[in-house]
């Protein structure tokens, strides 16, 4: 009789300022669509899973609210998660004082356990005439040169470097990260109230990850 295979839950968070992209960005990877309307987020958890060969691999991207207005589940999320992507918006400078927030917020939080991190510019596609304010260089530097994380700039309306966004969480968590043509089949997502009565179903679709 064969043993059954490992499965392995991993958790990627994505926070950032209200408005700057971080549902569109999450669309863009999972369906490989854009949304032009602009709707406020609670939070969503999306569930993926992935056959590694080895064993199952349970991927959880939760999308967070920009406003906040549970700070202490705001900190367990924190504190139980595995990598983060702190997104800011390329046309809004109090994003980018956002993500030094969270990331101040999730170093303290975590002390010793480590806080993977990718900083996101999205809106990427933006020229300064239509409204780019912060520089892709002066950025960089700071993530990079000062923070020591990953950071990459995207875009959710044409899709430039969303899948990179996602690649850098993995790579940060020592996970496969090449995905599979197979990733862009439509995913089940489960919204999440913000005080919860009844849990929802989960719905999981699986997917290869080669």
């Amino acid at each position: 009789m064969s043993l059954p295979r490992r499965s392995h839950t991993v958790r990627l968070v994505v926070l950032g300022a209200a408005g700057v992209g971080k549902s569109a960005l999450i669309h863009r990877f999972l369906h490989d669509g854009f949304q032009h309307k602009y709707t406020r987020t609670v939070e969503e958890l999306h569930v993926l899973e992935y056959d590694t060969g080895s064993g199952k691999m349970r991927l959880e991207i939760l999308d967070t609210s920009g406003s906040y207005p549970f700070p202490a589940m705001r900190e367990l999320r924190i504190r139980h998660s595995d990598a983060f992507a702190l997104v800011y918006a390329v046309d809004d400078p109090g994003s980018l004082e956002e993500v030094r927030r969270l990331r101040g917020e999730i170093l303290e939080l975590r002390g010793d356990k480590g806080a993977p991190i990718v900083v996101v510019g999205s809106k990427a596609d933006l020229t300064d005439t239509e409204g780019r304010v912060l520089l892709t260089a002066d950025v960089m530097a700071t993530v990079e040169g000062e923070w020591h994380a990953d950071f990459v700039e995207t875009s959710a309306r044409t899709g430039g470097n969303t899948v990179e966004v996602f690649r850098a969480l993995l790579q940060q968590v020592n996970l496969p990260h090449r995905l599979s043509p197979a990733m862009w089949r439509r995913r089940e997502t489960m919204p999440r109230p913000a005080v919860k009565k009844r849990p929802p179903l989960k719905k999981n679709n699986s997917c290869v990850l080669s």
